[in-house]
Order: structure tokens, then C-alpha cells, then sequence
């Protein structure tokens, strides 16, 4: 089916002769498009049609696959597979078909550890790797007769060359990647399989060790990870076999062992699995080796039923089908699908996946920026999911911040005298660790400045000196210390918990507001509330003192990031108490502090910038390190992280600085040479502004990476070493869905307004279906410059507001089929049914469904 099926509008006061002559039209141009039985069937119920074409999912998924016609010379520039919890990248040599087996649930330490000595050398995901040797007296993986294949739409990889042919997947029940292998060479060799460690066998430093070993057990051959320093524990196993063929298995030196394929018939598969835990008393061996037997019992086409089943389901969610005549929309619409295929593969497990690397490293412990979560560069991956109606994949954020609360709040205790949490911006899988209570009284009289750095006790220093300095509290900066690029960032942990609400307004569950999402939001408003260098001032404001403005300015005062996060913290706080009934003796503190807060910084607090439009800027004076009076970085852009500028705003003045902010980052303006770099936020800014040339350039120019090198795989390693990222696709995606369809609120924690291509560039055609708050499903089609309807599924059974996008046009509203009689105006309201689906075309048009 072509994008956008014509959709024929109809004015109902057109003359006769011209509404015949138009009818027809309306049937042959249906006929062509969708068939004379369908078209008919429809037809016959309204002769005033307006056909919504139904959604050929694989079509549209199928733009987005990855087709290699010659072997790959990095192998970072392999083709992704994953179930969310265990990936590779494939790719070949002359001989082999290669993979490195990578999850999200390996660690070779935790936030404990004292191993560093200044160089961390700190890894994390990898489990084994595997080479697929195929014996050939003659190339098999060559230009000549190469093909590789990523079917997004059915998770599964086919690579082929001389003779043999092979597809691939990772099972979505089990940790199990499953190989077929067809050898159609006249003159068949035996498949010399190995497995292979990461690193030397026994790696000994001080309490830590990493033990690897192999192990031959019947026609199965394993690699086992053991990673100990005093309490930390974590374990992992890969298990092989070839169950439908004779093998031969030797182990060739301490780290290698080998599997044999006899050979036979031409047909025969490869298993995979692995297993991972931090529990002593789990036996991962065991694990992974009845993994192996579920999936030997199951069978490749079985399991690759299910597989693709799950698959098709997921693509069904949600949808973004673009078209325009120089081909720069659909190739944001590929590249959107790409990103969802790539989190679908690495996002369902219980810990996040990493922005620096994801399942995708293929150099064994090689990881640039090592194991930590590095906040905002983790929120590139999952900021766009909740839109996506990708839930799933958001999850495993949501799982690894909850599992460290106690130990961030903790945190909040030992290392800054609050109360509440501490998230830091960089932070282990476990959190902060808790630190001995000597320790942890000395940091908090550093880091607060209570006691100047150069007096800090040897104990202290000797404590710090194997700490991991990428970790939050471990970062300072020699000559600026205690002071460091992440020391001093308190507003990750209300962005994240900011999302953790979001998650409530998007899904209405109303008890993971109280058991999730609620614990987060209000211990982050009482961390700011008690922070010791949190004061009321002479002019009677809150100020907070002593803050970095994320990593460009250090010790600032009001910074734009931490005013933020406390305007839009604190009243979604309050109106969380509101609805879940607790913590009333809370709520007057909360809205004493939001009244009195200091206002976001301003370049007209800055006398050197008087006669400039007014922008927000980092900070006020004074600062330790950083220039205070520039624009918000770009790649955090805070004030529209919570709700404070949307195009729902009532404070014009707020959304005249916000323009102007946007517009001081382009004094050039906006055109398709405007670079969008791999982190930024400014298209995503763009479009909840309604600047269409954020959508008509930044998005594609930020997907396309300009002057960057993008790999095969359409991902980069613009962060270092085999840090193989899609960062850069999750912040343009987020953009995307902005420019298509926003529900926002006027200001944090009230009701939100949908808008329907708030940012769309006229010369682009469009068709979605994204997810909304309150729980609405909402699809919308434009096409030639025209919005042509808005469906509304209907999931919680909420009261919808929907900004009118015909400006005051009277509409027609069809519920599940039938015309309800509702008023026009600038705002659509009315309350919706669980599972009711609602459609709104301009009045005077009618329409049909075609499913």
C-alpha cells in the first residue's frame, strides 16, 4: 500500500453534478488503492467518504533493514540481534561468521570497589566469544557473493556467501541465539566453532579477581565468568552445542575451546545461551545449559515462530509513516523504526542497557567510559519510549533507579546532609555505596565547602585513591576540587523522577503512582527542600549555592538546571500527595518553596548582555569554573525537561526568553547545513517550540550525524572505543514524535492538551499513531499541508482535550462508528470510554475505516 492511501474530503455543500462526478472519483481512486470488494463493502455505508487507510506494518518496518552486499571491515559496523537481555553484533571474516555474546547483567565490579589506582579498569556486558569457522579452501565471506540482511520486522539476520547460508536470532523466551546453517558447497568442511574468553584466565588485583574457565559437558562446550572483590559477586555462563549434528569438542589453551561440526546434512543449527546472576548460590551453569535444552526441544522454526510473532506484535504499537518528494522523510521514518528495533533488542532485561556500547561491543572488555550509567547520556536511549508506547523497553530504567533507591537516599544522608535522594549523574548499577560513617562525614564537610579540600585528612585521601573517578563522588578535578564535571548535579534524579510521573500520566496507573513513581518524586523534592546550601536570601527568595550547571559550570548559584528541576518537581510532588491522599503535612512545605523560589537565571541579570533579547543562561555569579552567562547546554536544555515552557503556556513572557533561547543557538538560522550533534536536545526543543525548521532540518541532520563518520549499522562511535551507540536516533526520535504530536500540560502536574503536528513542515506527508497522556492512543494523518483527522483510542477511560487543529472550526466526532453531536472551539473535550474510539474530522466531512 502507498504512504498515505488518498483520503478524499468531501464538502457536504459542493453541487450535485460536481459531488457526482467527485464520487466517482472517490470509488476508482479506492478501487486502485485498496480493491473493488473493500471499497464496496464501504461504500455502501457512506457514500460521503473519507478513507483512513489500514497500516502495512512489515511494508513499513521493512524500510528500515540494515542490507550489506559486502562484508563489513569494522566489526563494529556488524548487523544488531538481541532479545533485550543478551545481544551481538554479527559480522564476518573471509572464513567465519562472528558474534560477541554481550548482556545487560554483567558487571566486573560494583560501586564498592577499590581496585583502580587512577586508571579504571572497569567493563561491563561481555559474556564469550564465538567464531563460526567454515573451513573453505576458498573464501566464503567475499564482495563477489556476499549478502547480509537485517529484517527489522522479524528480528532475524540471513548472512550468505559461497555456499552456505545462515539466519539468526535471539530467542525471545530464553537466553538463546539460535544459528541455522545451509551448506550447499559440493565439497562440505566440517564447522570448527570457538568459544572464546575475553581475557587471561585468572586477572589478580589486591581482594579482586576475574576467574574465567572453560568446561566440556556431553556435546556442550561453556565459558564461565567469575567476578569477586570482597562482598560483589557476579557470575555468568555461555553454553553452546550443535544438537542436530555429531561434534567433536577440545579445549586448545586456557582460553579457547573448540566445537566441531561432523559433517552431514547440509541443514543444522547452532545454540547459544547464557546466564548471568550476582547470587553465589545461583548456578549459572545449570541455567544456561537448560536453556539450551528448551530451545533444542523447542526447534529453530518453532522458536522462530514465536520470535517473529512477538515481534510483529511489538511493531504494532505505535507507528510513524513519513513521505516527501526529496526523500528526506522517509528516510527520518526509517531511522526512526531503526532506533525502536535497536532498543527492542537491548532494553527488556533487568538493568538499563549502556549509552556506551548497549550489546553491540565486539573487542572483548574494550568499553570506552567503562561501566557507570552516565545519566544524560542514558536518557537519550529512553526519553522517547513512553511516546512510543514502548513501555516495555523503558522498563528496565525504571527497574535499575528503584533497585538503588535505598541506597541513594543513603546518599542523600552521608554525602550532603539531606534528606530524601541522591541520584547522581554518574552512578553505578547498585547506586552509590555507602560509605564508612568517618568517611562520610569528612565528604559532606568537603562537598558542601564546610572544610576547605587541601585539609582533608589522609584517610580520606588514602580512602579516594582506588575509587573509580567516573562515578559521581569521585570525580573532582584537581585545582577545582571538590568541584568536578559531575560532582555537584543534583537535577538527573528529578529528571528521572520527573519521568517516573510521566509514566503515571501516560498509563493512569494509579498504583504504580503510589509504589513506583511517587517514593521518587517526593524524596527528590525533599532533597532539595533540607539541602544545606539551599537559603532564603535578603531579597526572600530560595537560592542555591554551590551547584554545577551539569558539566560546563561548576559551583554556580541558581543554576538553570537546578531551578528547573525544582519548578517542575515540586508541584508534580503536590499533586501527586493530592491524588494518592498522603503526606498532607508536606504539601504547604512544598508550595512555601515553589512560591518563594528564585526564578530561572537570566541574560538580563548579566549587564554585559543589556540590549540583547533575553535568554536563559547557566548560572548567576559567582562560579568557580565555567562562563555563567551562557545559553543552557545544549545537550541537558533543562527548562524543558518538566512541563515549564510548552505551547500550552500561559506565561508568554516565559515563551518569549524560551524563543529567544532557541533562536541565540542559530544566528544564522536554521537550514539543511545546520549540524545537530550526536547528544543535543535542540531539535526536540525545536519542535515542542512549533519551530518546523527544527523538524524540516535538525531531525534528519542529527539522525544523519553531519561531518560525523556513521557506521554501516547506522550507529556511531562518536563516544570512543567500542562505545557503538544510537544516541544520536533516540534524541532525533524524541524530536520526531514532538513535531508530530505533544500532550502538555501549561505548567507541571496539570492537565494536558493534545496538539496534532505542532511542528510539521508542509511539504512532508504523514501518518502515527503515538501514545499520549491520560492514556490515549492517538493517530493523525497529514497530507498536501492538510490535517485530515485525529483517532482517539481510549485506554483509562479519561476526559480528553484535544487543542482544535482547524483553528475554531466546528468538527464531527464518531465514536466506535457512530456520529456523536460535540462543539467546536479551540479546545475538543469530552469524556471517553475504557477501550472507546473516538474520530474527529472537520465538519461537513464524513469518513471510512479501512482495517
Amino acid at each position: 500500500m502507498q504512504l498515505l492511501m488518498p483520503i478524499i474530503l468531501r464538502k457536504l455543500f459542493l453541487n450535485n453534478v460536481f459531488v457526482a462526478i467527485l464520487t466517482k472519483s472517490i470509488i476508482l481512486l479506492a478501487i486502485l488503492s485498496t480493491g473493488i470488494d473493500a471499497v464496496a463493502q464501504r461504500y455502501k455505508r457512506s457514500k460521503e467518504a473519507t478513507l483512513i487507510p489500514a497500516i502495512d506494518y512489515q511494508s513499513l518496518i521493512s524500510k528500515a533493514d540494515l542490507i550489506y552486499n559486502k562484508p563489513v571491515k569494522l566489526s563494529q559496523a556488524g548487523q544488531p540481534i538481541g532479545n533485550g537481555r543478551m545481544g551481538s553484533l554479527i559480522w564476518t571474516t573471509p572464513q567465519s561468521l562472528n558474534f560477541q555474546v554481550n548482556r545487560v547483567d554483567i558487571f566486573n565490579i560494583d560501586s564498592n570497589s577499590n581496585t583502580f589506582n587512577g586508571n579504571p579498569p572497569d567493563y561491563c556486558g561481555g559474556a564469550g566469544i564465538v567464531s563460526v569457522d567454515f573451513q573453505s579452501h576458498e573464501a566464503v565471506f567475499d564482495d563477489n557473493t556476499f549478502n547480509q540482511h537485517l529484517s527489522c520486522y522479524d528480528g532475524t539476520i540471513e548472512t550468505s556467501g559461497k555456499g552456505i547460508k545462515t539466519n539468526a536470532f535471539v530467542w525471545n523466551k530464553e537466553d538463546v541465539m539460535a544459528i541455522k546453517v545451509t551448506d550447499f558447497r559440493s565439497f562440505q568442511t566440517p564447522a570448527l566453532i570457538t568459544l572464546r574468553a575475553l581475557r587471561p584466565s585468572q586477572t589478580i588485583q589486591g581482594k579482586y579477581s576475574a576467574i574465567s574457565k572453560l568446561e566440556i559437558i556431553g556435546d556442550k562446550i561453556l565459558l564461565i565468568q567469575e567476578f569477586t572483590e570482597d562482598k560483589f559477586f557476579c557470575k555468568s555462563a555461555v553454553a553452546l552445542t550443535i544438537p542436530d549434528r555429531k561434534v567433536k569438542a577440545g579445549i586448545a589453551k586456557d582460553t579457547e575451546v573448540k566445537l566441531s561440526a561432523i559433517v552431514g546434512s547440509k541443514d543444522y543449527t547452532i545454540l547459544i545461551s547464557s546466564a548471568a546472576t550476582f547470587d553465589r548460590n545461583v548456578d549459572v551453569v545449570a541455567q544456561a545449559i537448560k536453556k539450551l535444552g528448551a530451545a533444542t526441544s523447542k526447534g529453530f522454526d518453532k522458536m522462530l515462530a514465536t520470535n517473529e510473532a512477538w515481534w510483529h506484535s511489538f511493531w504494532k504499537q505505535s507507528y510513524i509513516q513519513l513521505h516527501s518528494k526529496d526523500g528526506v522523510a522517509d528516510y527520518v521514518s526509517e531511522n526512526y523504526a531503526y532506533y525502536l528495533y535497536l532498543m527492542a533488542s537491548a532494553s527488556r532485561g533487568e538493568y538499563m542497557v549502556k549509552f556506551n556500547g548497549m550489546l553491540w561491543t565486539t573487542d572483548g572488555d574494550s568499553r570506552s567510559w567503562g561501566s557507570p550509567y552516565w545519566g544524560a547520556n542514558q536518557s537519550c536511549l529512553y526519553n522517547a519510549l513512553l511516546t512510543a508506547n514502548k513501555i516495555e523497553l523503558l522498563n528496565p530504567m525504571f527497574k535499575t533507579y528503584t533497585r538503588m533507591f535505598e541506597t541513594c537516599a543513603i546518599a542523600a544522608k552521608q554525602q550532603w546532609c539531606s534528606k530524601g535522594i541522591y541520584i547522581p549523574e554518574t552512578v553505578g548499577f547498585d547506586g552509590p555505596a555507602i560509605l564508612p560513617d568517618s568517611i562520610a562525614s569528612e565528604m559532606s564537610d568537603l562537598f558542601l565547602l564546610n572544610k576547605p579540600w587541601e585539609q582533608r585528612s589522609n584517610a580520606f585521601k588514602n580512602y579516594a585513591a582506588n575509587k573509580n573517578p567516573h562515578l559521581s563522588r569521585w570525580n573532582s578535578v584537581t585545582g577545582y576540587a571538590p568541584f568536578g564535571y559531575v560532582t555537584h548535579i543534583f537535577s538527573r534524579g528529578a529528571k528521572i523522577a520527573y519521568l517516573y510521573w510521566m509514566n503515571y500520566e501516560y498509563t493512569q496507573d494509579k498504583e504504580w503512582l503510589e509504589k513506583f513513581a511517587y517514593p521518587m518524586v517526593k524524596d527528590i523534592a525533599e532533597f532539595y527542600r533540607n539541602f544545606p546550601n539551599m537559603k532564603r536570601a535578603s531579597d526572600g527568595k530560595y537560592h542555591i549555592y554551590h551547584v554545577n550547571d551539569n558539566e560546563p559550570v561548576w559551583n554556580g548559584h541558581n543554576t538553570v538546571e537546578e531551578i528547573s528541576a525544582m519548578m517542575g518537581i515540586l508541584p508534580v510532588a503536590i499533586k501527586a500527595s493530592e491524588i494518592l491522599n498522603l503526606d498532607a503535612d508536606l504539601r504547604p512545605l512544598w508550595k512555601e518553596l515553589l512560591q518563594n523560589l528564585s526564578p530561572l537565571p537570566l541574560s538580563s541579570d548579566f549587564p554585559k548582555l543589556n540590549g540583547k533579547p533575553v535568554t536563559f543562561v547557566k548560572s548567576l555569579l559567582p562560579v568557580r569554573n565555567g562562563d555563567a552567562s551562557g545559553l543552557p547546554d545544549l545537550n541537558t536544555m533543562p527548562v524543558w525537561c518538566f512541563d515549564l515552557c510548552t505551547m500550552e503556556s500561559k506565561d508568554k513572557e516565559m515563551m518569549k526568553v524560551a524563543n529567544n533561547t532557541f533562536d541565540a543557538f542559530f544566528p544564522l538560522g536554521i537550514n539543511e547545513a545546520t549540524p545537530a550533534g550526536t547528544l543535543t536536545m535542540l531539535p526536540a526543543v525545536g519542535a515542542l517550540l512549533g519551530r518546523k525548521e527544527a523538524t524540516r532540518y535538525l531531525i534528519p541532520n542529527q539522525m544523519k550525524a553531519l561531518n560525523e563518520k556513521v557506521l554501516e549499522n547506522r550507529m556511531d562511535d562518536l563516544e570512543g572505543n567500542q562505545a557503538t551507540t544510537a544516541e544520536r536516533l533516540g534524541r532525533s526520535s524524541e524530536a520526531l514524535q514532538n513535531a508530530l504530536c505533544q500532550s502538555i500540560p501549561p505548567n507541571p502536574g496539570e492537565d494536558a492538551i493534545i496538539r496534532v503536528f505542532p511542528a510539521w513542515p508542509e511539504e512532508w506527508d504523514a501518518q502515527f499513531q503515538l501514545l499520549c497522556r491520560g492514556n490515549f492512543l492517538v493517530s493523525s494523518s497529514y497530507r498536501k499541508g492538510e490535517i485530515e483527522y485525529i483517532r482517539v483510542k481510549s485506554q483509562g477511560g479519561k476526559e480528553c482535550r484535544i487543542r482544535n487543529p482547524w483553528g475554531n472550526s466546528e468538527i464531527d466526532i464518531y465514536k466506535n462508528g457512530g456520529k456523536i453531536k460535540l462543539p467546536g472551539g479551540a479546545i475538543i473535550s469530552f469524556q471517553t470510554k475504557i477501550n472507546g474510539q473516538y474520530t474527529i474530522v472537520r465538519k461537513g466531512y464524513s469518513l471510512v475505516v479501512s482495517e
